[in-house]
């Protein structure tokens, strides 16, 4: 049963990776649309790296959320499966 459920969740998250792709390949292709506005310090100046990455952070589009819940779900599934395991223990000295 363990198996079934590791297979699902990937299969899953495999959906939702791909899903998140092609949402952000059809909108580099769609035609007509509005240029998104940054605030940037001068015209002919690029945003710097470190506003745009915590821009995405803030405010992550509808794309980059399936990609990372499909991260997730795959992490998940490897976890369910036994490719990743977990090992706590506490040994106490005499």
């Amino acid at each position: 049963m363990r198996d079934w459920i590791a297979v699902i969740v990937a299969v899953l998250g495999v959906l939702l990776v791909l899903a998140g792709a092609v949402l952000i390949v059809l909108q580099s292709l769609e035609e007509g649309r509005a240029p998104q506005t940054e605030p940037a310090l001068d015209s002919a100046e690029p945003t710097p790296v470190a506003r745009r990455l915590v821009s995405a952070v803030k405010n992550p589009s509808p794309a980059d959320r399936l990609i990372f819940w499909g991260v997730v779900l795959l992490v998940l599934a490897a976890i369910a499966a036994g490719a990743i395991s977990f090992d706590l223990g506490a040994r106490g000295g005499n």
